[in-house]
């Protein structure tokens, strides 16, 4: 039995964006132009290394020009899947190591 005042839940993953809880304007602000250009300055800036896709930051730009259209749908309608990130270790100056998780774009098979 649901309590007075539950929200309806919806699946941004089947492309449910119709919401009464503000989650479909945080979508189109997260798939935003001025959102999605400020996330690739800062990887460029941040020199990313390439996620398991093996896709390089001078690599992304091209694609993301050719795709931004069918990127930023697909992040609307919920069937965006990202690809699993590739681990690696940092050394520390204490000699342990510090795990990063180096995402993709998008979900782009590895070329290796």
């Amino acid at each position: 039995m649901e309590s007075e005042g539950t929200v309806e839940v919806y699946s941004i993953s089947h492309g449910e964006t119709e919401r009464r809880d503000g989650v479909s304007h945080l979508i189109n602000k997260v798939a935003s132009r001025s959102n999605l250009n400020l996330a690739y300055k800062k990887v460029k800036a941040n020199k990313g290394a390439p996620g398991v896709d093996g896709m390089t930051v001078n690599e992304l730009f091209a694609y993301l020009v050719l795709n931004k259209e069918e990127l930023i749908e697909q992040i609307k309608t919920g069937s965006y899947e990202p690809q699993p990130v590739r681990r690696v270790e940092i050394p520390k100056p204490d000699g342990s190591k510090r795990k990063l998780g180096v995402p993709t774009v998008r979900g782009v098979q590895p070329t290796f």
